[in-house]
C-alpha cells in the first residue's frame, strides 16, 4: 500500500458574492477530486488546535500527524533547517521576508504593498541578502539566503519577541505593527536604506515590478523538537514542496526532500514535475509515503486574486491528483490518497482563518458509490469531523 497526501495550501475558501455565493473550490473545474469523494470518505478536520495561530507551520504538523502542542517551537526554526542552519537551544531564528513598502518618513509612515515583493526570484533576493549580511552580520546576528522573499536571520543567546506576520497587514500603515524590541526594529529601519536604491531594486523598478525595500520579521522561535516520521509510522516518506517552512519539517522529519526544478511556491510552479517526483518516489525509489505540498492557493489568496485561485485549485487537479492517480493504478499499485487544504485563506481577509477544512480520503481497495462532490458544504454536510487534526493521519494510514 502506498500513501499519498496532496495539500492544497489556503485551498478552502467562504461563500464569495462574486460567485453567486459560492466557494473557489466549488466552481473550480476538481473532476478527480469530485471522483475521490464519489468514491471515498468526506469530512471536515480541525488541524488549527485552540489557541494557536492559523499558521501553515501548525497546520501542516497535524496534517503530518504531529501534535503541534507538543513539537511546535515557531516557524522559523523550521525554515532555518531547510537551509541548513546550526541552531543552539538559546538561539532563537526569525523569518525574514523581503517586503515591498511605501517610500514614505518617517519609517513608521510607511505603508506595506506586498509581504512577497511580486514573487521576487531567488537569484534577486539573494543579491539583496548578501548586502544586508555585508552591514549586518557578526558573531550576534547571522543572516541566510532561503527561496524567493522568505529568509532566515539568527540571533545567537537571543530573545523572544511578540511579531506581526507581514500578510495579515497589506495596504496598512506599519506603525502599529513594528516590532517593540529595538535591535530588531532598528534593523528594519537601516534595511530600507540598505535596500531601497540597491541595483536589485532599481532595475525592478525600471521594468514596473515592486521593490523588495525592506526586512520584515515574524515567526520566532527556538530550536525544533521534531522526530522521525518513519520511526513513528513505519514508513519511508518524502516530501514534495517549493517552500522551506515545508522541506524544514521533512528535514526535522528525516524524511526525503525531492527537489524539483521550477517549483516556485506560486502559481507559475512546475505542476507536472512536482508529480513525476512524487511518483519517483513512490514507484522508483522505495518510498511508502508522499506529500506532495502546492502553495499556490494560499498565495492567490493572500493576493486577493479570484480567478487565480480557482485556476491554482483546478491545476491541482488536473496537473498533481490525476496524473499520480493514473501513475499508481497503472502500476498495479494498491493506494490510499487524502486531498485537503492545511487552513482556509479567505479572500474577504486576505489572511489564514483557524476554521476547519473539508478533506477527502480515498482508498483504491475499498471504494464506495456515492454523489458526493469535493467542497465546504458538502463535507460539512457529510457530518464527519475530526476535531484534532493530527490524528487524521492516524485513521489514514490504518492497516
Amino acid at each position: 500500500m502506498k500513501y499519498i497526501v496532496v495539500l492544497g495550501d489556503g485551498m478552502s475558501d467562504e461563500p464569495v458574492e462574486a460567485l453567486n455565493g459560492k466557494t473557489p473550490l466549488e466552481v473550480a473545474k476538481i473532476p478527480t477530486m469530485d471522483e475521490l469523494a464519489a468514491k471515498g470518505e468526506i469530512g471536515m478536520v480541525q488541524n488549527v488546535p485552540a489557541g494557536m495561530s492559523p499558521g501553515s507551520e501548525v497546520a501542516n504538523l497535524s496534517v503530518m500527524g504531529y501534535d503541534p502542542k507538543e513539537v511546535f517551537t515557531g516557524r522559523s526554526p523550521l525554515e532555518a533547517l531547510s537551509v541548513g542552519v546550526e541552531m543552539e537551544p538559546d538561539d532563537i531564528i526569525f523569518r525574514c521576508n523581503v517586503v515591498t513598502l511605501t517610500e514614505e518618513e518617517p519609517y513608521a509612515e510607511k505603508t506595506i504593498l506586498d509581504h512577497s515583493s511580486g514573487e521576487i526570484p531567488t537569484e534577486e533576493a539573494d543579491a539583496l541578502m548578501e548586502a544586508i549580511r555585508q552591514n549586518f552580520n557578526d558573531e550576534t546576528f547571522q543572516f541566510y539566503t532561503g527561496t524567493s522573499y522568505r529568509h532566515i536571520m539568527v540571533w545567537k543567546h537571543g530573545r523572544l519577541a511578540q511579531l506581526e506576520p507581514p500578510h495579515d497587514h497589506l495596504t496598512q500603515v506599519i506603525g502599529d505593527y513594528l516590532p517593540k524590541e529595538e535591535v530588531l526594529r532598528n534593523f528594519m529601519e537601516k534595511s530600507f536604506d540598505i535596500l531601497n536604491d540597491h541595483p536589485v531594486n532599481r532595475k525592478r523598478a525600471a521594468e514596473g515590478k515592486r521593490k523588495a525595500n525592506s526586512l520584515w520579521y515574524w515567526g520566532a522561535g527556538t530550536k525544533p523538537s521534531l522526530y522521525s516520521f518513519e520511526g513513528k509510522t513505519g514508513l519511508k516518506g518524502a516530501m514534495i514542496s517549493a517552500v522551506d517552512l515545508l522541506k524544514g519539517i521533512a528535514v526535522g522529519a528525516e524524511m526525503k526532500i525531492c527537489q524539483v526544478e521550477g517549483a516556485t511556491g506560486s502559481i507559475d510552479t512546475n505542476y507536472e514535475g512536482k508529480a513525476q517526483a512524487a511518483i519517483d518516489a513512490l514507484l522508483k525509489d522505495g518510498c511508502d509515503f508522499a506529500y506532495i505540498h502546492v502553495e499556490a492557493p494560499d498565495e492567490m489568496g493572500h493576493q486577493g486574486e479570484l480567478d487565480h485561485k480557482i485556476l491554482a485549485i483546478a491545476d491541482l487537479d488536473c496537473r498533481i491528483i490525476a496524473p499520480i492517480k493514473k501513475a499508481m493504478e497503472e502500476a498495479g499499485e494498491d493506494f490510499r490518497m487524502l486531498v485537503l487544504p492545511d487552513h482556509p485563506t479567505p479572500l474577504r481577509i486576505r489572511t489564514h482563518s483557524p476554521d476547519p477544512v473539508p478533506y477527502v480520503l480515498y482508498d483504491s481497495t475499498a471504494q464506495r458509490k456515492t454523489t458526493k462532490h469535493y467542497s465546504e458544504a458538502e463535507a460539512m454536510a457529510s457530518g464527519i469531523f475530526e476535531p484534532q487534526g493530527h490524528k487524521l493521519l492516524e485513521r489514514f494510514l490504518k492497516k
